[in-house]
């Protein structure tokens, strides 16, 4: 049995927010764990608080950037003068410029990554890892990569394997050029970086600290040039 999931995302656009708020909402530089556990979800069919709480705890991963794309903010509106989409106040009443009956437009700055590519790796118990295999080949809900406007251009399901450690799952199928890799890791090791992407609850848009370290890759060509 296998203790390693491995998933492809590639599409025309992604969007991993991270720190994303109100009218302006981020992407992070690479596929955030929240959104890979959503995405996971999505195959499952898994919505309550306690399961989506539960999977991302029992899973670790890590994510090769093969093609980090090209970042891109995109202009959006939310409000305006259609009643059923009109901005409401604290207290629940339409919101209206001051002063005036003219219904507020809230401008919205969207981030996305272009023509991107990721390999993500995600290791679990050998029941976890098959229970994902299945789902993510028979999906109860559609995927997408990050955000619902964003499809993936290709089959996000890219085999299974059995690996020590998350480093040498990425060493998989290794592009040729070198790349770099984020690993999720403990608090106490070097150069680890705390991220605020592991679920808590999805209905109070709640997130727990993770920690994360950038590593690097030698690709085909420089291993090489290393014999």
């Amino acid at each position: 049995m296998a203790n390693t999931l491995f998933l492809r995302l590639e599409g025309p656009l992604q969007s991993w927010g991270e720190r994303a708020r109100w009218s302006v909402r981020d992407t992070a530089p690479e596929p955030t764990k929240s959104g890979i556990v959503g995405l996971l979800a999505c195959a499952l069919g898994w919505h309550q608080d306690d399961d989506l709480h539960n999977l991302s705890s029992k899973i670790r991963m890590g994510v090769r950037c093969d093609k980090p794309g090209t970042r891109l903010v995109d202009f959006h509106t939310v409000g305006g003068g259609y009643k059923e989409s009109m901005l409401l106040t604290a207290e629940g009443k339409p919101k209206y410029i001051p002063g005036s009956k003219t219904p507020h437009t809230e401008p919205t700055y969207r981030a996305y990554l272009s023509d991107a590519s990721f390999f993500v790796a995600i290791q679990a118990d050998d029941l976890t890892i098959t229970q994902l295999e299945t789902a993510i080949q028979n999906l109860v809900w559609p995927f997408y990569l990050g955000c619902k406007s964003c499809p993936p251009a290709m089959p996000v399901f890219a085999g299974t394997g059995n690996y020590s450690n998350l480093r040498e799952a990425l060493a998989y199928d290794l592009p040729k050029a070198a790349t770099r890799i984020a690993l999720e890791c403990l608090p106490d090791e070097l150069n680890a970086v705390r991220r605020r992407d592991e679920v808590d609850s999805r209905m109070h848009r709640t997130f727990l600290p993770r920690y994360v370290k950038d590593d690097v890759l030698a690709g085909l060509d420089d291993q090489k040039e290393a014999v």
